[in-house]
């Protein structure tokens, strides 16, 4: 694999950390096993949600809507 600087000048450090970061990604892109599920974040799992009791009707129900306890 090539990696070819298109436009800038960056230092000798920048361009190390930017491989790094490449290097990181195909190493932990290499340990996944082919087929295998992609792991989720956290932000986008469903149970997070349903986890929290709905609050209840009644006069200051509004102000429990966002506010979770």
């Amino acid at each position: 694999m090539t990696i070819k600087v298109v436009r800038g000048n960056p230092t000798p450090e920048e361009l190390a950390a930017a491989l790094a970061v490449v290097r990181a990604r195909a190493a932990a892109v290499a340990e996944t096993p082919p087929g295998a599920p992609a792991a989720r974040d956290s932000w986008s799992d469903p149970s997070r949600i349903a986890a929290h009791r709905l609050p209840q009707p009644g006069p200051t129900a509004w102000g429990r809507t966002y506010w979770p306890g």
